[in-house]
């Protein structure tokens, strides 16, 4: 059941493709490594999460006690549908001393999907679709992403591949020994309509500043959560998403020159990178500013799970309106919400 190392591979590559970049760009893999890489060996988050049926999972009662596989995955990520034979596998054959959890990254998915998703598959282990916390804690950067927690409650592996390394991670991680260990991660604070946005700036793939708060003379300001390859590898597998980020880039367009108001374009790290980003504005002749939001920091601040979707933020720094990925299926959402220049 189990996918080969050549296959996998080739799974990244369609990826690659079919999302517009250059076939060259980072594998999934190297990026996942690259995130995880200050974790390995640390000790794993503290957190309680709820399946989608309603099952609690303490994570930190686990530790100490059996081994822990985690797969980040969503219903619309080619290569989470190609490996799940390996993940079903893994946890049919887990035994009493490996614990086997999907968490669905809550990323345009909703509790719904899953349950669709999981029916049409046949999936049978626990499901959790997580509200940001534990992307945050295990660094997310792509789908699927694989992290395997020792018995001892430390972070063994975290890869993108269903190879042998994974499969030498969950061996490996059954055996580890010593007193549980646990890290209490941070609490996400959140902004909603109301608030003031955070005084902090967001760098650009130009390498200048943008201040969430304008300092001198400040104006409306629009922050427009994006990701570079919604529109092309969405067309086929969730084409009313696709059409909704290309309505939001297009009203972007024509409304980025209004001299009253300031754009900001923030791109998901999600499958992105820097490049990845640039190559968006070129093909797309984007020409507000853009910031690869690669920890995913702001999407959880802003509570954003779903592109497109943009915030309204007043001379003040207030959040005055939100515009959500299902309001952009008209093609005046966006005007209607900034309202007259």
């Amino acid at each position: 059941m189990r996918l080969s190392v050549a296959s996998s591979a080739g799974i990244v590559l369609a990826f690659a493709l079919v999302r517009g970049i250059a076939v060259a760009d980072t594998s999934g893999q190297q990026l996942a490594e690259r995130a995880g890489l200050a974790l390995l060996g640390a000790p794993a988050p503290r957190l309680v999460v709820t399946t989608i049926d309603g099952q609690t999972i303490d994570l930190g009662k686990l530790y100490g006690r059996q081994a822990v596989y985690l797969k980040f995955w969503a219903t619309w990520c080619v290569p989470c549908r190609e490996q799940m034979p390996h993940f079903e596998h893994a946890y049919e054959t887990a035994g009493p001393d490996l614990a086997v959890i999907a968490v669905n990254v809550g990323f345009n998915d909703t509790a719904d999907d899953v349950r669709e998703y999981r029916k049409k598959l046949g999936i049978t282990m626990p499901i959790v679709l997580d509200d940001g916390r534990l992307a945050a804690a295990f660094h997310l950067r792509v789908t699927p992403q694989h992290i395997v927690i020792g018995r001892d409650g430390r972070i063994e592996y975290i890869g993108h591949l269903a190879d042998g390394r994974l499969d030498q991670a969950l061996v490996a991680a059954r055996s580890a020994s010593g007193r549980s260990a646990a890290s209490q991660p941070a609490a996400i604070v959140r902004y909603a309509v109301g608030d003031r946005v955070p005084a902090r700036s967001a760098p650009t793939i130009d390498g200048s500043a943008f201040d969430l708060r304008e300092r001198a003379a400040p104006r409306r300001t629009v922050l427009v959560f994006l990701s570079p390859w919604c529109e092309s590898y969405l067309a086929t597998t969730r084409p009313q998403v696709s059409s909704n980020c290309r309505r939001m880039r297009e009203q972007v367009t024509a409304m980025q020159g209004e001299r009253d108001t300031r754009w900001l374009g923030i791109a998901s790290g999600l499958w992105a990178t820097g490049e990845d980003l640039a190559d968006y504005r070129t093909k797309y002749g984007v020409g507000i500013p853009l910031a690869l939001d690669e920890t995913g920091a702001l999407f959880r601040a802003f509570a954003v799970n779903q592109v497109p979707a943009a915030l309204i933020v007043d001379r003040d720094g207030r959040i005055l309106r939100r515009v959500d990925a299902t309001d952009m299926e008209t093609s005046s959402a966006l005007r209607e919400a900034v309202g007259a220049p």
